[in-house]
């Protein structure tokens, strides 16, 4: 049993459904696997040449690919260490923050990026992680393991504050330094008004897989709480 704060400060007890079997295990392999890939990348980055050390770890940093992953990474933790976790509103950021920014990581990449990209090696091995394996364990686990109820309307539109600070934040650096960290975010190439048009595309992707989100995590829970011999 696990509490949450209402209005006036009172505390409630939330009853949870029963977690499936494995649930803490799953988390732990998804926390491991995650961080390993963010690791794994961080090594490479740190040990190529080319721009000053610094600047590398700050364009890494500024990835959507590299950020949705650590959210991911956060969150499994987490859900490693107490299974039930997630009444406190922040985690519930985390947690889909973390979803919908790995869902969109895997979608665009591979329909937008891949052509592009030509990589072998560990490079190839990290790139493999980070936007296959991790968006498949991040998703199955949540359709798994849970846990249910998680996201309402308030999370979903606060989940957007991290999406929107990342695109303020490649504009304003790339206007700096003239760093973007994908093509169709490119001003230089594309001009603001290309981009502007791309970001409203990407916003309406992450919008579409935050509701689905909620209209599956509902209707996950129902078909839970449905007695077994109800067809």
């Amino acid at each position: 049993m696990v509490e949450e704060k209402v209005a006036g400060g009172a505390v409630r007890p939330v009853r949870d459904l029963a977690l499936p079997p494995g649930a803490a295990w799953f988390h732990l392999a998804t926390a491991v696997v995650t961080t390993a890939a963010l690791v794994l990348q961080f090594v490479l980055t740190t040990t190529t040449t080319g721009q000053p050390l610094p600047v590398r770890w700050l364009r890494l940093a500024s990835y959507f690919t590299i950020q949705s992953n650590l959210l991911v990474a956060v969150a499994a933790w987490a859900l490693w260490l107490r299974p039930a976790r997630g009444v406190r509103l922040l985690f519930k950021v985390v947690r889909l923050d973390g979803l919908v920014g790995i869902t969109v990581t895997g979608l665009v990449y591979v329909v937008v990026l891949r052509p592009t990209v030509d990589l072998d090696g560990w490079w190839a091995v990290a790139d493999t992680l980070l936007h296959y394996v991790v968006p498949l364990l991040a998703v199955v686990g949540w359709a798994v393991y849970g846990p249910r109820r998680r996201t309402d309307r308030r999370v979903v539109l606060l989940a957007l504050v991290w999406p929107v600070a990342w695109f303020a934040w490649t504009l304003a650096h790339g206007a700096v330094a003239g760093f973007y960290p994908y093509p169709f975010v490119d001003v230089d190439d594309l001009g603001y008004g290309s981009v502007l048009g791309n970001a409203a595309l990407v916003t309406a992707l992450l919008l579409a897989a935050a509701a689905a989100y909620l209209w599956a995590d509902r209707w996950l829970d129902a078909r839970a709480r449905r007695p077994r011999w109800i067809a």
